[in-house]
């Protein structure tokens, strides 16, 4: 009987949408697009209001100059990892939320915020209102190191971790004791390094960023004097870029601390490397031999060929005082060089403990087939997998790697295929699709109010009059209702 219910309810619903895409000529749509009626060209739907989803938006903007292009967002702000992921101190890599501003003014897209598509609105839903919709929504969860004692108090994810000193309103509560002197960061990344770098930088240099006076305060009261970065392979595999690398070696205040015994044999491979991995390894091994003589309050080093195996507790069974790995050998070349336990255990003493072993994509909806094994929309390039009309682009497509940039070059792809499959009619543009106004008008039959372009410029001005005071860019509001509260002011 439920079954019939549920069915006989996604039936009206499709039939509501059907409804209102024929009226939507003659209804104005709250915050609708501006002067294009539902015949004047391709509407398309993207989920996700991250880098993949406005450099997709660009693309098919710039490609088709008939497109309409409506950017969906769970949260009342734009712009997703470049505001809650990219390191405070790295204000130039978030220039780019000049170019997504100028995609979002554009007057053929428009900006929703504060839906949250698969609760508030369906796929199904918005595949009946838009000729395509685009899966952008990114990658929210974390990998698990599936070992005991993760779930330990001192233990965080890094993706959590970075949340919290960046402002990302789910992590505001998560109060990191730094009351220690060593913390071990799991995973060799450029994330892994840019917590540790926030972790052993001066407090003054942070004090001009837009990191949280929240996350500050914490901070300007730690005791962490030492962090280890530790990996399961080596010196040769490590996934850092030589930027980030360069960065924690000319940290004032800071030693390197590495074990000479992981680079034996390095310098010998040196001549057949790439000129990148090169340079990397040389700065590494440059590191190696001049960090430990200067006589400074801090450092930090690689700790390379180790496991997590299990998180040790205090006496109390309910807090972490350290790790315990399980010592690797390498197996294969290249590639596909693997680690391998060799038998040998060794634990470290530490507080604070922080996995930056990846994060993961969930599923959005029931109706969207997804690949729980490798936490992605299965795809061809893009399209997605059995269902006409649905494409996907950024994290959710190829999975949680590379930079903004690699992010640019795949959702400019997923773009151009979708505009193929337009011009080959795989996507059907002779029916005329009522798109923003028949969800808009959907999502106000719900109780759901959206937070558009214009009114999150409320939210940024405000945020960046309360930095002004504190002499920084900007001091981000940490709660969605304040949010909510400004933008519709």
């Amino acid at each position: 009987m439920k079954r019939m219910t549920m069915i006989n309810l996604m039936k009206a619903s499709v039939k509501k949408i059907h409804s209102l895409s024929r009226a939507s000529r003659c209804l104005p749509a709250e915050g609708g697009v501006r002067g294009f009626s539902s015949a004047s060209g391709p509407r398309v739907c993207i989920v996700g209001g991250g880098p993949a989803g406005f450099y997709t938006a660009q693309q098919l903007l710039k490609a088709r100059r008939d497109a309409v292009v409506d950017i969906y967002e769970r949260l009342p702000v734009p712009f997703g990892l470049v505001r809650f992921g990219v390191a405070p101190d790295h204000p130039e890599v978030k220039n780019v939320i000049n170019t997504f501003t100028q995609t979002a003014q554009h007057e053929r897209c428009s900006f929703y915020g504060n839906v949250n598509v698969g609760k508030d609105v369906t796929i199904e839903e918005l595949r009946q209102a838009y000729h395509a919709v685009v899966l952008s929504y990114g990658a929210e969860g974390n990998r698990s190191m599936k070992i005991p004692g993760e779930d330990l108090s001192g233990v965080f994810s890094a993706k959590d971790f970075v949340g919290w000193y960046n402002g990302f309103p789910n992590n505001k509560e998560l109060c990191p004791d730094l009351n220690c002197e060593t913390a071990v960061i799991l995973g060799q990344g450029n994330v892994a390094l840019d917590v540790a770098r926030i972790l052993l930088s001066p407090v003054d240099m942070l004090k001009e960023t837009d990191i949280t006076q929240n996350s500050l305060a914490v901070l300007a009261g730690s005791n962490v004097r030492r962090v280890l970065i530790v990996g399961r392979r080596g010196p040769l595999q490590i996934a850092c870029t030589i930027k980030e690398l360069r960065e924690m070696v000319n940290l004032p205040n800071t030693r390197a601390d590495m074990m000479p015994n992981d680079f034996e044999g390095i310098a010998e491979a040196l001549k057949d490397l790439p000129r990148p991995r090169k340079r990397l390894t040389e700065l590494m091994m440059k590191a190696v031999k001049e960090g430990r003589g200067d006589k400074v309050e801090k450092s930090w080093g690689f700790r390379f060929f180790r496991s997590p195996v299990e998180v040790l507790a205090g006496a109390d069974g309910k807090r972490a005082t350290g790790i315990r790995l399980a010592l690797n050998k390498l197996e294969g070349s290249g590639e596909d060089t693997r680690a391998v336990p060799t038998g040998q255990l060794e634990d470290l003493e530490c507080g604070l403990i922080i996995s930056s072993i990846g994060y993961k994509s969930f599923p959005i909806d029931p109706a969207v087939p997804f690949d729980p094994r490798k936490a992605i929309v299965p795809n061809a390039m893009g399209r997605v997998q059995d269902t006409t009309g649905l494409y996907c682009s950024g994290w959710v497509k190829r999975g949680p790697t590379g930079v903004i940039a690699t992010t640019m070059n795949d959702s400019f792809d997923t773009a151009r295929v979708l505009i193929q499959d337009m011009e080959a009619g795989e996507v059907d543009l002779s029916v005329n699709k009522a798109g923003a106004q028949a969800i808009t008008a959907l999502l106000q039959t719900r109780g759901v109010r959206t937070v558009l372009f214009p009114q999150w410029e409320k939210i940024n001005a405000e945020e960046v009059k309360r930095g002004k005071s504190q002499g920084k860019p900007r001091e981000k509001l940490l709660d969605v209702d304040e949010m909510l509260k400004i933008a519709w002011s």
